[in-house]
């Protein structure tokens, strides 16, 4: 019990010399492996997140030894690297790791199916709309839950152009 609050000084200068060096080696490389890491989170981000938080933590509290932390992190790095190199070549793939944007709004009608697979409630809906300054519900187009859980609102339009709707399903 009397190694609750102080084992040793030797265990002070461990952990504080690996807390250092993993800190420093995962901000390395967070910013090798680019933006990615540090976008709004979609389901992978967000493991890769927990993954490296979680080694991390690990490596600091000196439970795994410095190098093999190192190795881990490197590898996690990669594995999103990989993953989402894949994803950009493979429609399939990027539809796995990401999945897809879902309409949950679309002129004047809620898409109650999606609502349902999204558990997205129409008070949620009606806030993001508030969120993009709009407090009449025919200037919208559509709403559309992104990647990352966000939703965009989408203003109509009188354009006759290509939409960034035109490569989802809307429902009807």
């Amino acid at each position: 019990m009397k190694d609750v609050f102080f084992k040793d000084w030797q265990s002070i200068g461990y952990v504080a010399m690996t807390t250092v060096i993993g800190f420093i080696t995962l901000f390395l490389f967070v910013r090798i492996s680019g933006k990615r890491t540090l976008a709004k989170l979609n389901a992978f981000d967000f493991v890769v997140t927990i993954a490296l938080g979680s080694t991390l933590s690990y490596m600091m509290l000196a439970l795994v030894p410095l190098i093999e932390g190192v190795v881990v992190l490197f590898l996690i790095i990669i594995m999103q690297y990989v993953f989402a190199l894949s994803a950009r070549s493979s429609v399939k793939m990027e539809k796995f790791i990401n999945t897809v944007p879902q309409i949950v709004f679309y002129n004047g009608k809620f898409q109650e199916k999606v609502l349902s697979s999204e558990t997205i409630t129409k008070d949620e809906v009606y806030a993001a709309i508030r969120n993009a300054g709009i407090d009449q519900m025919d200037e919208v187009k559509a709403v559309v839950m992104e990647l990352n859980g966000t939703m965009t609102v989408i203003k109509k339009s009188g354009e006759n152009g290509q939409s960034s709707l035109d490569n989802l399903e809307t429902g009807e």
